[in-house]
Protein backbone atom coordinates (compact mmCIF):
# COMPACT_ATOMS: atom_id res chain seq x y z
CA UNK A 1 0.00 0.00 0.00
CA UNK A 2 1.25 3.49 -0.85
CA UNK A 3 1.52 6.13 1.86
CA UNK A 4 -1.91 6.25 3.50
CA UNK A 5 -3.85 9.47 3.25
CA UNK A 6 -4.69 9.10 6.94
CA UNK A 7 -3.16 7.15 9.81
CA UNK A 8 -4.31 7.01 13.42
CA UNK A 9 -1.75 5.25 15.62
CA UNK A 10 -2.27 4.03 19.20
CA UNK A 11 -5.19 6.33 19.99
CA UNK A 12 -6.48 6.20 23.58
CA UNK A 13 -9.34 8.12 25.17
CA UNK A 14 -10.86 7.86 28.64
CA UNK A 15 -14.06 9.22 30.15
CA UNK A 16 -15.04 9.08 33.84
CA UNK A 17 -15.31 5.43 34.73
CA UNK A 18 -14.69 4.05 31.25
CA UNK A 19 -11.84 3.51 28.77
CA UNK A 20 -13.48 4.42 25.46
CA UNK A 21 -10.40 3.73 23.29
CA UNK A 22 -7.37 1.64 24.14
CA UNK A 23 -4.45 2.11 21.68
CA UNK A 24 -6.61 1.94 18.56
CA UNK A 25 -5.03 2.25 15.11
CA UNK A 26 -6.40 2.51 11.58
CA UNK A 27 -5.36 3.81 8.17
CA UNK A 28 -7.17 4.94 5.03
CA UNK A 29 -5.74 5.20 1.54
CA UNK A 30 -6.63 7.80 -1.12
CA UNK A 31 -9.97 7.00 -2.73
CA UNK A 32 -10.62 4.12 -0.31
CA UNK A 33 -13.87 3.29 1.47
CA UNK A 34 -13.08 1.95 4.94
CA UNK A 35 -16.02 0.58 6.90
CA UNK A 36 -15.65 0.95 10.67
CA UNK A 37 -17.80 -1.64 12.45
CA UNK A 38 -18.45 -2.65 16.03
CA UNK A 39 -21.17 -2.99 18.64
CA UNK A 40 -22.63 0.04 20.41
CA UNK A 41 -20.04 1.38 22.80
CA UNK A 42 -17.14 -0.20 20.90
CA UNK A 43 -15.56 3.24 20.39
CA UNK A 44 -16.34 3.97 16.73
CA UNK A 45 -17.93 7.38 17.18
CA UNK A 46 -15.37 8.40 19.82
CA UNK A 47 -12.51 7.58 17.45
CA UNK A 48 -14.12 9.60 14.67
CA UNK A 49 -14.82 12.53 17.00
CA UNK A 50 -11.08 12.64 17.71
CA UNK A 51 -10.42 12.78 13.98
CA UNK A 52 -13.13 15.43 13.63
CA UNK A 53 -11.68 17.64 16.35
CA UNK A 54 -14.53 17.15 18.83
CA UNK A 55 -12.33 15.24 21.34
CA UNK A 56 -8.59 15.21 21.95
CA UNK A 57 -6.80 11.89 22.51
CA UNK A 58 -4.78 11.19 25.64
CA UNK A 59 -2.31 9.03 23.70
CA UNK A 60 -1.39 8.35 20.10
CA UNK A 61 -0.67 10.32 16.96
CA UNK A 62 -2.40 11.29 13.72
CA UNK A 63 -0.74 11.54 10.32
CA UNK A 64 -2.09 13.00 7.07
CA UNK A 65 -0.10 12.33 3.91
CA UNK A 66 2.50 10.68 6.14
CA UNK A 67 3.08 13.84 8.19
CA UNK A 68 2.14 14.22 11.87
CA UNK A 69 -0.73 16.64 12.48
CA UNK A 70 -2.36 18.12 15.57
CA UNK A 71 -6.14 18.43 15.57
CA UNK A 72 -7.12 20.73 18.43
CA UNK A 73 -10.65 21.57 17.29
CA UNK A 74 -13.19 21.20 14.50
CA UNK A 75 -11.63 24.00 12.44
CA UNK A 76 -8.27 22.18 12.43
CA UNK A 77 -10.00 19.06 11.15
CA UNK A 78 -11.84 20.93 8.39
CA UNK A 79 -8.60 22.68 7.36
CA UNK A 80 -7.06 19.25 6.79
CA UNK A 81 -9.90 18.35 4.43
CA UNK A 82 -11.90 16.19 6.85
CA UNK A 83 -15.70 16.35 6.69
CA UNK A 84 -17.87 14.77 9.37
CA UNK A 85 -21.49 13.66 8.98
CA UNK A 86 -22.55 12.95 12.56
CA UNK A 87 -24.98 10.24 13.62
CA UNK A 88 -26.95 12.84 15.59
CA UNK A 89 -27.94 15.64 13.24
CA UNK A 90 -25.93 18.85 13.70
CA UNK A 91 -28.38 21.39 12.30
CA UNK A 92 -30.23 24.60 13.15
CA UNK A 93 -33.86 24.01 12.24
CA UNK A 94 -34.75 27.72 12.26
CA UNK A 95 -32.39 28.34 9.31
CA UNK A 96 -32.89 27.32 5.70
CA UNK A 97 -30.96 24.63 3.84
CA UNK A 98 -28.36 26.95 2.30
CA UNK A 99 -27.67 28.71 5.62
CA UNK A 100 -27.10 25.36 7.34
CA UNK A 101 -24.76 24.09 4.64
CA UNK A 102 -22.54 27.20 4.75
CA UNK A 103 -22.91 27.98 8.45
CA UNK A 104 -19.65 29.51 9.70
CA UNK A 105 -18.27 29.64 6.14
CA UNK A 106 -20.59 32.24 4.63
CA UNK A 107 -19.21 34.31 1.73
CA UNK A 108 -19.38 38.02 2.54
CA UNK A 109 -20.00 41.09 0.43
CA UNK A 110 -17.52 43.94 1.01
CA UNK A 111 -17.30 46.50 2.45
CA UNK A 112 -20.18 45.89 4.89
CA UNK A 113 -19.44 42.19 5.42
CA UNK A 114 -23.01 41.18 4.58
CA UNK A 115 -23.64 37.51 3.87
CA UNK A 116 -23.89 36.88 0.13
CA UNK A 117 -27.22 35.02 0.25
CA UNK A 118 -27.44 34.86 -3.53
CA UNK A 119 -24.13 33.00 -3.76
CA UNK A 120 -24.83 30.45 -1.00
CA UNK A 121 -28.16 29.57 -2.60
CA UNK A 122 -26.54 29.30 -6.03
CA UNK A 123 -23.83 27.04 -4.58
CA UNK A 124 -26.38 24.91 -2.70
CA UNK A 125 -28.63 24.05 -5.63
CA UNK A 126 -26.14 21.75 -7.45
CA UNK A 127 -25.38 19.97 -4.18
CA UNK A 128 -29.05 19.19 -3.66
CA UNK A 129 -29.39 18.07 -7.26
CA UNK A 130 -26.38 15.77 -6.86
CA UNK A 131 -28.15 14.11 -3.91
CA UNK A 132 -31.45 13.80 -5.76
CA UNK A 133 -33.22 16.31 -3.48
CA UNK A 134 -35.87 18.28 -5.35
CA UNK A 135 -36.27 20.86 -2.60
CA UNK A 136 -35.71 24.65 -2.78
CA UNK A 137 -32.57 25.76 -0.91
CA UNK A 138 -34.73 28.36 0.87
CA UNK A 139 -36.68 25.65 2.75
CA UNK A 140 -36.38 25.83 6.55
CA UNK A 141 -34.87 22.72 8.14
CA UNK A 142 -37.84 22.39 10.52
CA UNK A 143 -40.04 21.71 7.49
CA UNK A 144 -37.96 18.73 6.35
CA UNK A 145 -38.24 15.11 7.42
CA UNK A 146 -35.37 13.60 9.43
CA UNK A 147 -34.28 11.75 6.27
CA UNK A 148 -34.12 15.02 4.31
CA UNK A 149 -32.24 16.71 7.14
CA UNK A 150 -29.71 13.86 6.99
CA UNK A 151 -29.19 14.51 3.29
CA UNK A 152 -28.55 18.20 4.08
CA UNK A 153 -25.78 17.08 6.44
CA UNK A 154 -24.26 15.10 3.59
CA UNK A 155 -24.52 18.12 1.29
CA UNK A 156 -22.67 20.18 3.92
CA UNK A 157 -19.72 17.75 3.82
CA UNK A 158 -19.68 17.82 0.02
CA UNK A 159 -19.64 21.62 0.05
CA UNK A 160 -16.37 21.55 2.01
CA UNK A 161 -14.66 19.64 -0.83
CA UNK A 162 -13.34 17.28 1.82
CA UNK A 163 -10.58 14.75 1.06
CA UNK A 164 -11.82 12.46 3.83
CA UNK A 165 -15.52 12.18 4.68
CA UNK A 166 -16.63 10.44 7.87
CA UNK A 167 -20.16 9.05 7.58
CA UNK A 168 -21.55 7.94 10.95
CA UNK A 169 -24.76 5.91 10.36
CA UNK A 170 -25.62 8.03 7.28
CA UNK A 171 -28.54 5.86 6.13
CA UNK A 172 -30.26 5.28 9.47
CA UNK A 173 -33.09 7.65 8.48
CA UNK A 174 -33.04 7.14 4.71
CA UNK A 175 -35.44 5.26 2.47
CA UNK A 176 -34.24 2.45 0.21
CA UNK A 177 -34.16 4.85 -2.76
CA UNK A 178 -32.23 7.48 -0.80
CA UNK A 179 -29.81 4.82 0.44
CA UNK A 180 -29.16 3.65 -3.11
CA UNK A 181 -28.54 7.27 -4.11
CA UNK A 182 -26.02 7.69 -1.28
CA UNK A 183 -24.16 4.47 -2.13
CA UNK A 184 -23.95 5.56 -5.77
CA UNK A 185 -22.59 8.90 -4.54
CA UNK A 186 -19.92 7.10 -2.51
CA UNK A 187 -18.86 5.23 -5.64
CA UNK A 188 -18.51 8.56 -7.47
CA UNK A 189 -16.54 10.15 -4.62
CA UNK A 190 -14.18 7.16 -4.51
CA UNK A 191 -13.53 7.59 -8.25
CA UNK A 192 -12.66 11.25 -7.58
CA UNK A 193 -10.05 10.19 -5.00
CA UNK A 194 -12.12 11.09 -1.92
CA UNK A 195 -11.67 8.70 1.01
CA UNK A 196 -14.70 7.59 3.03
CA UNK A 197 -14.83 6.22 6.58
CA UNK A 198 -18.23 4.55 6.73
CA UNK A 199 -19.82 3.59 10.06
CA UNK A 200 -22.97 1.49 9.80
CA UNK A 201 -24.79 -1.35 11.53
CA UNK A 202 -26.43 -2.21 8.21
CA UNK A 203 -23.97 -4.86 7.14
CA UNK A 204 -25.52 -5.28 3.70
CA UNK A 205 -24.49 -1.70 2.91
CA UNK A 206 -20.98 -2.38 4.22
CA UNK A 207 -20.68 -5.36 1.87
CA UNK A 208 -21.84 -3.22 -1.05
CA UNK A 209 -19.55 -0.22 -0.64
CA UNK A 210 -16.48 -1.05 1.50
CA UNK A 211 -12.97 -1.78 0.21
CA UNK A 212 -11.88 -2.85 3.69
CA UNK A 213 -13.46 -3.31 7.11
CA UNK A 214 -11.87 -2.43 10.44
CA UNK A 215 -13.66 -3.77 13.52
CA UNK A 216 -13.54 -2.37 17.07
CA UNK A 217 -14.60 -4.31 20.16
CA UNK A 218 -14.62 -2.86 23.68
CA UNK A 219 -12.47 0.08 22.62
CA UNK A 220 -9.77 -2.01 20.94
CA UNK A 221 -8.90 -3.20 17.44
CA UNK A 222 -10.62 -6.55 16.88
CA UNK A 223 -9.21 -7.16 13.39
CA UNK A 224 -9.73 -6.21 9.77
CA UNK A 225 -11.21 -7.74 6.64
CA UNK A 226 -10.07 -7.33 3.05
CA UNK A 227 -12.56 -6.85 0.21
CA UNK A 228 -12.68 -10.59 -0.53
CA UNK A 229 -13.32 -11.43 3.13
CA UNK A 230 -16.23 -9.04 3.68
CA UNK A 231 -19.49 -10.79 4.44
CA UNK A 232 -22.12 -10.69 7.18
CA UNK A 233 -20.84 -13.65 9.20
CA UNK A 234 -17.19 -12.55 9.16
CA UNK A 235 -18.06 -9.03 10.29
CA UNK A 236 -20.35 -10.26 13.08
CA UNK A 237 -17.77 -12.77 14.31
CA UNK A 238 -15.21 -9.98 14.81
CA UNK A 239 -17.78 -7.52 16.21
CA UNK A 240 -19.27 -9.63 18.97
CA UNK A 241 -16.91 -12.59 19.42
CA UNK A 242 -19.95 -14.86 19.62
CA UNK A 243 -22.56 -16.34 17.30
CA UNK A 244 -25.65 -14.23 16.71
CA UNK A 245 -28.70 -16.19 15.67
CA UNK A 246 -30.82 -14.01 13.42
CA UNK A 247 -33.87 -16.26 13.65
CA UNK A 248 -37.40 -15.00 13.95
CA UNK A 249 -38.69 -15.36 17.50
CA UNK A 250 -41.98 -17.29 17.24
CA UNK A 251 -45.17 -15.98 18.78
CA UNK A 252 -46.50 -17.85 21.79
CA UNK A 253 -49.21 -15.33 22.62
CA UNK A 254 -52.89 -16.15 22.99
CA UNK A 255 -54.25 -13.41 20.78
CA UNK A 256 -57.22 -11.33 21.87
CA UNK A 257 -58.48 -9.89 18.56
CA UNK A 258 -59.52 -6.24 18.53
CA UNK A 259 -58.09 -5.53 22.00
CA UNK A 260 -56.87 -2.17 20.67
CA UNK A 261 -59.19 -0.25 18.36
CA UNK A 262 -58.15 3.05 16.79
CA UNK A 263 -60.73 4.92 14.75
CA UNK A 264 -60.56 8.14 12.76
CA UNK A 265 -57.02 9.10 13.75
CA UNK A 266 -56.19 12.44 12.16
CA UNK A 267 -52.79 14.13 12.16
CA UNK A 268 -51.93 17.75 11.46
CA UNK A 269 -49.77 16.61 8.54
CA UNK A 270 -52.69 14.90 6.77
CA UNK A 271 -55.77 16.67 8.20
CA UNK A 272 -58.08 15.37 5.45
CA UNK A 273 -57.18 11.71 6.02
CA UNK A 274 -58.61 9.38 8.69
CA UNK A 275 -56.77 6.27 9.85
CA UNK A 276 -58.46 3.32 11.58
CA UNK A 277 -57.05 -0.05 12.59
CA UNK A 278 -57.37 -2.93 15.06
CA UNK A 279 -54.57 -4.77 16.86
CA UNK A 280 -54.80 -7.93 18.93
CA UNK A 281 -53.51 -8.36 22.44
CA UNK A 282 -50.25 -10.30 22.08
CA UNK A 283 -49.71 -9.13 18.47
CA UNK A 284 -46.82 -7.27 16.87
CA UNK A 285 -48.39 -5.06 14.20
CA UNK A 286 -45.84 -3.45 11.91
CA UNK A 287 -46.37 -0.16 10.10
CA UNK A 288 -44.45 0.18 6.84
CA UNK A 289 -44.36 2.91 4.22
CA UNK A 290 -42.10 5.40 2.55
CA UNK A 291 -40.69 8.37 4.46
CA UNK A 292 -43.46 10.97 4.63
CA UNK A 293 -46.28 8.42 4.60
CA UNK A 294 -47.55 9.80 7.90
CA UNK A 295 -46.90 6.83 10.21
CA UNK A 296 -45.12 8.76 12.97
CA UNK A 297 -47.57 11.65 12.79
CA UNK A 298 -50.53 9.29 13.05
CA UNK A 299 -49.12 7.61 16.16
CA UNK A 300 -48.46 10.99 17.79
CA UNK A 301 -52.13 11.83 17.23
CA UNK A 302 -53.13 8.54 18.87
CA UNK A 303 -51.12 9.27 22.05
CA UNK A 304 -52.10 12.94 22.32
CA UNK A 305 -48.86 14.52 21.10
CA UNK A 306 -50.42 16.30 18.10
CA UNK A 307 -52.36 19.32 19.36
CA UNK A 308 -54.21 19.58 16.07
CA UNK A 309 -54.76 15.83 15.73
CA UNK A 310 -57.19 13.43 17.35
CA UNK A 311 -58.18 9.76 17.54
CA UNK A 312 -60.86 7.54 19.03
CA UNK A 313 -59.14 4.81 21.05
CA UNK A 314 -60.67 1.75 22.71
CA UNK A 315 -58.59 -0.59 24.88
CA UNK A 316 -60.37 -3.79 25.77
CA UNK A 317 -63.94 -2.68 26.51
CA UNK A 318 -62.96 0.81 27.67
CA UNK A 319 -63.26 3.89 25.45
CA UNK A 320 -60.37 6.22 26.27
CA UNK A 321 -60.36 9.99 26.24
CA UNK A 322 -56.86 10.99 25.10
CA UNK A 323 -56.25 14.71 24.78
CA UNK A 324 -52.70 14.87 26.08
CA UNK A 325 -49.73 12.52 26.40
CA UNK A 326 -50.44 12.09 30.13
CA UNK A 327 -53.80 10.53 29.22
CA UNK A 328 -52.19 7.82 27.09
CA UNK A 329 -49.45 7.21 29.69
CA UNK A 330 -52.11 6.88 32.41
CA UNK A 331 -53.81 4.18 30.35
CA UNK A 332 -50.61 2.21 29.68
CA UNK A 333 -50.08 3.37 26.08
CA UNK A 334 -46.47 4.43 25.56
CA UNK A 335 -44.58 5.81 22.55
CA UNK A 336 -40.82 5.47 22.01
CA UNK A 337 -40.23 8.29 19.47
CA UNK A 338 -37.95 8.23 16.44
CA UNK A 339 -35.96 11.27 17.61
CA UNK A 340 -34.48 9.88 20.82
CA UNK A 341 -32.39 12.94 21.71
CA UNK A 342 -34.99 15.56 20.88
CA UNK A 343 -38.13 13.79 22.15
CA UNK A 344 -37.19 10.60 24.00
CA UNK A 345 -34.49 11.54 26.48
CA UNK A 346 -33.02 14.31 28.60
CA UNK A 347 -29.37 13.70 27.85
CA UNK A 348 -28.07 15.97 30.63
CA UNK A 349 -29.70 13.63 33.16
CA UNK A 350 -28.50 10.21 34.32
CA UNK A 351 -29.64 6.78 33.16
CA UNK A 352 -31.49 6.40 36.48
CA UNK A 353 -33.29 9.73 36.14
CA UNK A 354 -34.33 9.07 32.53
CA UNK A 355 -35.56 5.57 33.36
CA UNK A 356 -37.90 6.71 36.14
CA UNK A 357 -38.89 10.15 34.83
CA UNK A 358 -42.29 9.15 33.35
CA UNK A 359 -43.42 7.53 36.63
CA UNK A 360 -41.81 9.48 39.46
CA UNK A 361 -44.91 9.06 41.59
CA UNK A 362 -44.13 5.34 41.83
CA UNK A 363 -40.80 6.11 43.51
CA UNK A 364 -41.89 8.80 45.97
CA UNK A 365 -43.46 8.99 49.42
CA UNK A 366 -44.98 12.29 50.55
CA UNK A 367 -43.34 13.93 47.55
CA UNK A 368 -39.84 12.67 48.41
CA UNK A 369 -38.26 10.53 45.68
CA UNK A 370 -36.47 7.35 46.76
CA UNK A 371 -33.20 7.27 44.85
CA UNK A 372 -32.60 3.71 46.09
CA UNK A 373 -35.84 2.44 44.53
CA UNK A 374 -35.06 4.29 41.31
CA UNK A 375 -31.61 2.71 41.19
CA UNK A 376 -33.00 -0.82 41.54
CA UNK A 377 -35.30 -0.35 38.53
CA UNK A 378 -32.61 1.41 36.47
CA UNK A 379 -30.16 -1.43 37.11
CA UNK A 380 -32.81 -3.95 36.06
CA UNK A 381 -33.20 -2.19 32.70
CA UNK A 382 -29.42 -1.86 32.27
CA UNK A 383 -29.08 -5.62 32.76
CA UNK A 384 -32.14 -6.58 30.70
CA UNK A 385 -31.19 -4.43 27.70
CA UNK A 386 -27.42 -4.89 28.16
CA UNK A 387 -26.88 -1.14 28.22
CA UNK A 388 -23.16 -0.38 28.13
CA UNK A 389 -22.69 2.20 30.86
CA UNK A 390 -20.40 2.52 33.89
CA UNK A 391 -23.52 2.67 36.07
CA UNK A 392 -27.01 4.04 36.64
CA UNK A 393 -25.61 7.49 37.51
CA UNK A 394 -23.83 7.95 34.17
CA UNK A 395 -25.14 10.84 32.10
CA UNK A 396 -27.06 9.70 29.04
CA UNK A 397 -25.16 12.15 26.81
CA UNK A 398 -21.97 10.15 27.50
CA UNK A 399 -23.47 6.93 26.10
CA UNK A 400 -23.22 5.79 22.50
CA UNK A 401 -26.23 6.44 20.27
CA UNK A 402 -27.38 2.85 20.40
CA UNK A 403 -27.18 2.72 24.19
CA UNK A 404 -29.14 5.97 24.39
CA UNK A 405 -31.82 4.25 22.32
CA UNK A 406 -31.91 1.38 24.80
CA UNK A 407 -32.47 3.84 27.66
CA UNK A 408 -35.31 5.45 25.67
CA UNK A 409 -36.95 2.03 25.37
CA UNK A 410 -36.14 0.88 28.89
CA UNK A 411 -37.92 3.75 30.65
CA UNK A 412 -41.24 2.57 29.21
CA UNK A 413 -40.55 -1.13 29.70
CA UNK A 414 -40.11 -0.40 33.41
CA UNK A 415 -43.77 0.72 33.52
CA UNK A 416 -45.27 -2.51 32.11
CA UNK A 417 -46.93 -1.26 28.90
CA UNK A 418 -50.35 -2.42 27.70
CA UNK A 419 -49.61 -0.89 24.30
CA UNK A 420 -46.03 -0.08 23.27
CA UNK A 421 -45.46 1.96 20.12
CA UNK A 422 -41.88 1.78 18.83
CA UNK A 423 -40.90 4.30 16.15
CA UNK A 424 -37.67 3.15 14.42
CA UNK A 425 -36.72 1.12 17.54
CA UNK A 426 -33.31 -0.12 16.37
CA UNK A 427 -32.04 2.95 14.55
CA UNK A 428 -28.29 3.07 15.21
CA UNK A 429 -28.29 -0.21 17.15
CA UNK A 430 -25.81 -2.98 16.39
CA UNK A 431 -26.66 -6.47 15.21
CA UNK A 432 -26.24 -8.08 18.61
CA UNK A 433 -28.41 -5.53 20.39
CA UNK A 434 -31.05 -5.79 17.66
CA UNK A 435 -31.44 -9.51 18.34
CA UNK A 436 -31.82 -8.77 22.07
CA UNK A 437 -34.48 -6.12 21.44
CA UNK A 438 -36.35 -8.40 19.02
CA UNK A 439 -36.50 -11.10 21.69
CA UNK A 440 -37.59 -8.58 24.30
CA UNK A 441 -40.36 -7.19 22.06
CA UNK A 442 -41.64 -10.69 21.36
CA UNK A 443 -41.58 -11.52 25.07
CA UNK A 444 -43.68 -8.43 25.78
CA UNK A 445 -46.19 -9.51 23.15
CA UNK A 446 -46.24 -13.08 24.48
CA UNK A 447 -47.05 -11.62 27.91
CA UNK A 448 -50.10 -9.84 26.50
CA UNK A 449 -48.94 -6.39 25.35
CA UNK A 450 -49.96 -4.87 22.02
CA UNK A 451 -46.83 -3.88 20.08
CA UNK A 452 -47.00 -1.36 17.23
CA UNK A 453 -43.74 -0.96 15.31
CA UNK A 454 -42.88 1.72 12.76
CA UNK A 455 -39.77 0.84 10.81
CA UNK A 456 -38.18 1.96 7.55
CA UNK A 457 -35.91 -1.11 7.70
CA UNK A 458 -37.66 -3.58 5.40
CA UNK A 459 -35.86 -6.58 6.86
CA UNK A 460 -36.83 -5.52 10.37
CA UNK A 461 -40.52 -4.98 9.72
CA UNK A 462 -40.77 -8.30 7.86
CA UNK A 463 -38.78 -10.11 10.57
CA UNK A 464 -40.76 -8.82 13.55
CA UNK A 465 -44.35 -8.35 12.46
CA UNK A 466 -47.29 -10.74 12.78
CA UNK A 467 -49.14 -8.46 10.36
CA UNK A 468 -48.05 -5.35 8.45
CA UNK A 469 -50.18 -2.26 7.89
CA UNK A 470 -48.81 -0.20 5.00
CA UNK A 471 -49.37 3.55 4.73
CA UNK A 472 -49.24 5.92 1.77
CA UNK A 473 -49.84 9.69 2.00
CA UNK A 474 -51.61 9.58 5.34
CA UNK A 475 -53.83 6.53 4.82
CA UNK A 476 -53.56 2.76 5.27
CA UNK A 477 -53.55 1.18 1.82
CA UNK A 478 -53.86 -2.36 3.15
CA UNK A 479 -52.88 -4.85 5.83
CA UNK A 480 -50.86 -7.98 5.05
CA UNK A 481 -51.27 -11.20 7.00
CA UNK A 482 -48.07 -13.01 7.99
CA UNK A 483 -48.20 -15.41 5.02
CA UNK A 484 -48.42 -12.47 2.59
CA UNK A 485 -45.73 -10.31 4.21
CA UNK A 486 -43.01 -9.93 1.60
CA UNK A 487 -41.02 -7.04 0.19
CA UNK A 488 -42.90 -6.89 -3.10
CA UNK A 489 -46.33 -6.60 -1.47
CA UNK A 490 -45.12 -3.99 1.01
CA UNK A 491 -43.57 -1.81 -1.69
CA UNK A 492 -46.65 -2.04 -3.91
CA UNK A 493 -48.88 -0.82 -1.08
CA UNK A 494 -46.31 1.80 -0.01
CA UNK A 495 -46.50 3.53 -3.40
CA UNK A 496 -50.30 3.53 -3.31
CA UNK A 497 -51.02 0.51 -5.49
CA UNK A 498 -53.43 -2.28 -4.60
CA UNK A 499 -52.41 -5.82 -3.67
CA UNK A 500 -54.87 -8.71 -3.92
CA UNK A 501 -53.64 -10.25 -0.65
CA UNK A 502 -54.15 -7.03 1.37
CA UNK A 503 -56.93 -6.99 3.95
CA UNK A 504 -58.87 -4.07 5.47
CA UNK A 505 -57.30 -2.39 8.50
CA UNK A 506 -60.24 -3.41 10.72
CA UNK A 507 -63.34 -5.57 10.55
Amino acid sequence: MDTPLLEMRGISKRFPGVVALDRVSLSVGPGEVLALCGENGAGKSTLMKILGGVYRPEEGELLVDGKPVCIENVNDSMALGIGFIHQELNILDNLDIAANIFLGREPLIAPFQIIDRKKIHADTEPLLKRLGLNIPSTTLLRNLSIAQQQMVEIAKALSQKARIIIMDEPTSSLTLTETDCLLDLITGLRAEGVSIIYISHRLGEVSRCADRVEVLRDGKNAGGLSRSEINHDNIVAKMVGREIKNHRVPSEAKLTPGFLKVRNARSSRYPDQRVSFDAARGEILGFAGLVGAGRSEMMKAVVGLDEHGCAEVTLGEEFLVIRHAKDSIGNGIFLVPEDRRGEGLITAMSVRENTTLPSLGSYSTSGIISKARETVVAKEQIASLRIKTPGAESLVRNLSGGNQQKVAIGKWLAMGPKVLILDEPTRGIDVGAKAEIYRLVRTLANNGAVILIISSDMEEVLHLSDRIAVMHEGRITGVLEEADCNEQNVIQLAVGRSVAAAKPAFQ
